[in-house]
């Protein structure tokens, strides 16, 4: 598998139905870390992510510590909006870890301080926007990704 979707406690469920069909397509691995705002067996990630589900490579861990005590070795990326380093610095790599936080405030400061030089952004080009919808800011990286180590 070329990545691993990482996304820390999710609360959208449609967001993360979108993220488990892009996880499909990419061929990446999909890990989600609990608590979530919403049960996976919820009818509208069913339908965002459509028949798909089923084939999805889905891991859930209970919480951030064992997602991290069981993947402390790997390479991993985190992504922040106050990330200084942009994704198109990133140095991809097969089976790397991509990191993303919830919808309502992203990463927690605790595990943006801690990998501070993992940590990075996709750039905006507008003041008045704050963040990207989750689901497109992990295809963006995805497809960068992909493009990159082919």
């Amino acid at each position: 598998m070329p990545f691993n979707i990482v996304l820390i406690e999710p609360e959208i469920p449609m967001n993360t139905g979108n993220i488990g069909r892009l996880s499909l397509a990419s061929g990446a691995n999909l890990h989600l870390v609990k608590p979530f705002g919403f049960e996976l067996d919820d009818k509208r990630v069913k339908r965002a992510g459509l028949d798909y589900w089923k084939h999805i490579a889905l891991t859930v861990y209970e919480s951030q510590e064992e997602f991290f005590l069981k993947h402390h070795d790997k390479k991993m990326a985190f992504f922040s909006s106050h990330a200084k380093q942009d994704h198109w610095s990133l140095d991809f790599e097969t089976d790397m870890f991509l990191v993303f936080g919830k919808e309502s405030v992203g990463l927690s400061p605790e595990i943006t301080k801690a990998n501070v030089d993992q940590l990075y952004k996709i750039p905006i080009h507008s003041e008045h926007v704050r963040s990207l919808n989750l689901a497109n800011a992990v295809s963006v990286v995805v497809y960068e990704g992909l493009r990159r180590i082919q």
